[in-house]
């Protein structure tokens, strides 16, 4: 009789849901990026292939360059981003086993909504959609006494330098982002990113995902609500 060789199981896909919040020069970018190809998240690739990352800054909802966005939407722009929000969301539930990177989200929203004058958009029903998922926030901050020395580096590059021009504005967005995520119902991390190289960050990070059980799907309710600091 010969015998039938047997194949080991396979351990569930690795497929973390991370929300990279934070103020302009806090780094979370290049920290998104950097998740997005971290192999404690995505696996060990020999090759590159399509691993999402999904930004709410980006401004296809007018015909103009730089228009507005999914954070600074006007009332005309109103229902076609929260449909924006509705549809990703979807995709989230439909694919839930796959790993997905949000470079500034329903957070940043509120707070620039909030900031124009315009109240804080209620996105209690959308984060009771992403919590069974698994998502969690990483805010990204600075110490207050960095933000000059960052905004030097960032003008060696930055095809508009007068954004930078008056850092109090990212010392009260931060502080705001702070208040949205100690509101959130998602697991959050704050994150210091003053002096710390990107590849430490997304290190950190990954240990906060595998120690919350974040980096596999599981079929529960969705994981525990915790805030690290």
């Amino acid at each position: 009789m010969v015998a039938m060789a047997t194949s080991t199981p396979q351990p569930p896909p690795l497929c973390p849901k991370v929300i990279v919040e934070g103020t302009r020069l806090t780094g979370k970018t290049d920290l998104a990026f950097a998740l997005n190809e971290h192999p404690r998240l995505v696996g060990d690739r020999r090759y590159r292939y399509h691993s999402p990352l999904i930004s709410g800054e980006w401004s296809g909802f007018t015909n103009q360059a730089w228009g507005v966005s999914m954070l600074d939407y006007g009332p005309a722009e109103e229902p076609a981003v929260l449909e924006a929000y509705r549809t990703w969301v979807r995709m989230f539930e439909l694919q839930r086993y796959y790993s997905w990177i949000v470079d500034r989200f329903h957070l940043s929203t509120q707070v620039t909504q909030s900031r124009m004058g315009r109240g804080r958009p209620d996105f209690d029903w959308l984060e009771e959609r992403l919590r069974p998922l698994g998502f969690a926030v990483v805010l990204c901050t600075r110490a207050e006494d960095s933000f000059a020395a960052a905004r030097e580096e960032r003008l060696r590059i930055s095809a508009n330098p007068a954004q930078y021009d008056d850092l109090t504005v990212f010392l009260r967005e931060q502080e705001e982002l702070r208040a949205a995520a100690a509101r959130s119902a998602l697991p959050v991390l704050e994150l210091e990113v003053t002096g710390r190289s990107v590849s430490d960050l997304a290190e950190e990070v990954a240990d906060f995902l595998d120690s919350s059980a974040l980096l596999r799907m599981t079929d529960d309710e969705g994981p525990p609500r915790e805030r690290v600091r």
